[in-house]
């Protein structure tokens, strides 16, 4: 997208909004505001001044519409005159206190964890203390006059502003796009001005103008207090100081300033209104990458040798308390090879593939013996957005609401491979084609809305494409999709595959899905592997209770409409619940005294294959039981 297009879109929803009855009111509102500013110390401001010792105080009359002063100059000039200062000071507090509140609303989100928390804690000091004590406090310090008066009125806006922006980045943040970005190498400003601001645009533009309306009152109220602008010049505040002990006298010359402050609150809040409506979007952790340099293409990486793209060795992920969710898992995936990675909701599937993409959100932490990719420490690998692709489960979520399709996917190319903003916009289009989405160029040129489903999660590949992908990851990409749609981005996964060479590593709850795209399957419970086997052994030949129950659970198109399913009894332990035995123990009818003392490793069972149990399917239960894996079998056979 072109500035020259996003300048014409933004106009079009402006103009369509000024023409509604609300941005009519606030664009006439503000242009007459802005005409009394610019000519009202022009026409008025000789009168304003003009002392008339023959009209002290005097009430309303046609020469004097609202009086005169204690000096005979008139009061309705003066009021007029005053526009101007008034304006001026308020929109210079405004400046700070937006800007000040901007900075540390989006600080905590681009820092390192320290320094966010100690700017998230001062912030919330802040706002628990009273503002109108706050407010009088840096008035003390910073002195009497304007400039004290604009410094503590902006100042004290900072902190509301900052807790909102706050509150409202953090929910973005944790956004798939904003987390694929991170992993693009997507510098901190621009991450901060493409993907997090824009996304808090109207509730921030709505707040700012609303605030503003309230810095015209603290700044006429510290004006009328003394404390705000000082003789000779005069503001509404000031004027309404003046003219209060007059108020039973000539009412009309007390009331009119503070009229004038009401009404511009007011215009204030109607014109962020149209703002936010024109050009907003409604809003709504992960440990960030060090920023890594953009690979040298000549340079030939170093490899495993053995043709193992990805390998992890005793991979963690801890969060607070010593809970672990991925609890030292090792795995394998061969150059072009299609894994699989299986089991119920909370077994840390999704936590081991972010692990891989060190994209694990805070306050989560990360740590392996062995983590490596293409023979490099994948926890430094600068490579992670052009050769390692990510596909996320919900694309409405992976894709910036407030950018168009093809922006996003240029960025890739512009970050990591050097290419200009044409060539990435090129390249963009040339990817949408790849992954089979009809009329690119067009498509290119709109927001993820106006994508269905299944063509966002198109678009979630070809922005995995943009590079030279060696492996791709993707989380459940077909969960929210109806079955037609599904077998095509299964279909398409597999083009990709044989196109690109690029591995896979699937994760998914469908076993139907791993068995017909995938070559091994890993199967996950509490954390941990429990079995590697090749697919086809899945459905009749797996070891460990765990998977053949799983599978029994799944009905065939064979399946006799009458037989009854196989479920698992109980439910799967938190982290942390786990004890030194097998975690499935519990659930195991298989389970003896040593699965409940010490838990199995993973290791050889056959050719191919490993299982982490100590009485696999296939072998004595040691005189037990085993209904629960029999009745699996056979609704699998």
């Amino acid at each position: 997208m072109t500035h020259h297009d996003h300048d014409s879109s933004l106009r079009h929803r402006l103009g369509r909004t000024l023409r509604t009855p609300i941005g009519i009111t606030a664009l006439t509102a503000c242009l007459l505001l802005a005409l009394v500013a610019v000519l009202g110390p022009v026409l008025l401001g000789d009168r304003a001044a003009r002392i008339d010792t023959d009209a002290i105080n005097q009430g309303s009359s046609a020469a004097h519409l609202l009086g005169t002063d204690q000096l005979g100059r008139d009061i309705a000039a003066r009021v007029v005159v005053a526009t101007r200062l008034t304006l001026r000071l308020t929109l210079l507090a405004a400046v700070i206190g937006v800007g000040g509140g901007l900075l540390l609303g989006v600080a905590p989100a681009v820092v390192s964890r320290r320094p966010g928390r100690l700017i998230t804690a001062t912030v919330g000091v802040l706002v628990a203390f009273p503002g109108l004590l706050f407010l009088l406090f840096l008035a003390t310090i910073f002195g009497v006059g304007s400039t004290g008066a604009v410094l503590a009125v902006g100042l004290a806006m900072v902190p509301p502003m900052a807790r909102l922006v706050q509150n409202l980045t953090a929910s973005v943040a944790g956004s798939d796009y904003v987390a694929a970005a991170r992993i693009l190498g997507v510098g901190r400003f621009k991450l901060v001005v493409r993907h997090l601001l824009p996304n808090i645009a109207e509730p921030s533009v709505l707040f700012a103008t609303q605030a503003t309306g309230g810095i015209l009152v603290a700044f006429s109220g510290l004006s009328f207090l003394g404390l705000g602008v000082q003789s000779p010049q005069y503001d509404w505040g000031r004027l309404l100081n003046e003219q209060l002990n007059r108020i039973f006298v000539n009412p009309a010359a007390a009331l009119a300033p503070g009229a004038a402050v009401v009404l511009t609150g007011l215009m204030f809040g109607l014109a962020g209104e149209v703002l936010a409506q024109a050009g907003g979007r409604r809003a709504p952790q992960a440990p960030e990458p060090a920023p890594g340099q953009r690979p040298n293409p000549s340079e030939e990486p170093a490899t495993d040798g053995d043709g193992v793209l990805v390998r992890a060795r005793d991979l963690r992920v801890t969060f607070p308390g010593g809970r672990q969710a991925v609890r030292g898992i090792s795995l394998d995936i061969a150059r072009g090879e299609a894994v699989g990675l299986v089991g119920e909701s909370g077994s840390g599937k999704s936590l081991s593939a972010l692990a891989l993409a060190d994209l694990v959100p805070h306050p989560g932490r990360v740590t392996a013996g062995t983590l490596r990719f293409d023979g490099h420490d994948l926890r430094d690998d600068p490579r992670l957005g052009t050769e390692l692709a990510m596909v996320f489960q919900d694309p409405m979520a992976s894709l910036n609401p407030a950018l168009r399709v093809g922006r996003q996917l240029a960025e890739v190319a512009e970050v990591h491979l050097g290419a200009s903003r044409a060539q990435g916009a090129a390249r963009a289009v040339d990817r949408l084609r790849a992954v089979l989405i009809p009329a690119p160029e067009r498509r290119a040129r709109q927001r993820p809305h106006e994508y269905s489903g299944g063509m966002r999660q198109r678009a979630v590949i070809a922005m995995g494409l943009m590079g030279e992908p060696k492996l791709i990851i993707a989380d459940e990409p077909t969960t929210a999709l109806d079955v037609a749609v599904q077998e095509q981005v299964l279909d398409l996964l597999a083009e990709v595959r044989e196109d690109s060479g690029a591995a896979l590593l699937l994760i998914s709850h469908d076993l139907a899905v791993v068995a017909q795209v995938c070559e091994r399957v890993l199967v996950m419970y509490a954390g941990r592997i429990v079995e590697d086997l090749p697919v086809t052994a899945l459905l009749g030949g797996a070891a460990h209770p765990y998977t053949r129950a799983l599978v029994g659970a799944v009905p065939t198109m064979t399946t006799d409409p009458g037989t009854e399913l196989a479920t698992i009894p109980g439910r799967p332990p938190e982290p942390g619940e786990t004890d030194g035995g097998c975690p499935f123990a519990p659930r195991c009818e298989r389970a003896r005294e040593r699965c409940h003392r010490t838990a199995p490793e993973l290791s050889g069972f056959g050719p191919d294959r490993q299982v982490a149990c100590w009485f696999p399917v296939g072998t004595a239960a040691a005189g037990g039981s085993v209904a629960a894996t029999s009745y699996a079998a056979e609704a699998t056979s």
